[in-house]
């Protein structure tokens, strides 16, 4: 029996298959569920550190600044992404938190993992091919061989395409009433 659920989000198109699983998990065990999102340069979307020259220092300076102010407005949609999932799961009478992290993602998910005392890991897998997964690597597979606990990986079916549920600022206005 699983008492306390890691639920590990990033905004792929796999976030609400994740979410739902451990969501249904809970209500069956009667468990808390923690919300993790890790902030990676390697995420989908994440901004990207400006290249410096040498030959231009001082516009580099305002490549940084526009790098900085969208690194906060990538931290900030996480944070509102959590909120929202953390929303649906206390409605449906789940003992939920939330935290976001920066870091790398699989070594993340696992330290905060054995630091929370998780019963049980949810996650996603794209599921890459292994040639992909030997140059671009993988979180999933990375957290099934570190992991402190069970893991169970989520993954979106070929045959089956699921719609995914984008997550939308505007959502948590119309939800809020």
């Amino acid at each position: 029996m699983f008492t306390k659920i890691l639920v590990a989000l990033d905004r792929s198109d796999l976030n609400k298959l994740v979410f739902d699983e451990a969501l249904d998990l809970a209500k069956t065990n009667n468990a808390k569920i923690m919300l993790l999102h890790v902030l990676s340069s390697e995420e989908e979307n994440s901004p990207t550190l400006p290249i410096y020259s040498s030959l231009s220092y001082y516009p580099q300076l305002s490549n940084y600044d526009l790098y900085q102010k969208k690194w906060d407005e990538f931290k900030a949609k996480g944070l509102e992404f959590l909120k929202f999932y953390e929303k649906i799961a206390t409605s449906e009478g789940i003992e939920t938190e939330f935290t976001q992290q920066i870091g790398s993602p699989s070594r993340a998910i696992c330290q905060f993992a054995k630091n929370w005392g998780s019963d049980l890991i949810v996650i996603g897998r794209r599921g890459h091919s292994a040639l992909q997964e030997f140059f671009l690597g993988s979180t999933s597979n990375y957290v099934l061989h570190h992991s402190p606990c069970s893991v169970l990986t989520i993954e979106k079916s070929l045959e089956k395409t699921v719609d995914s549920q984008e997550f939308d600022s505007s959502e948590l206005e119309l939800n809020s009433v």
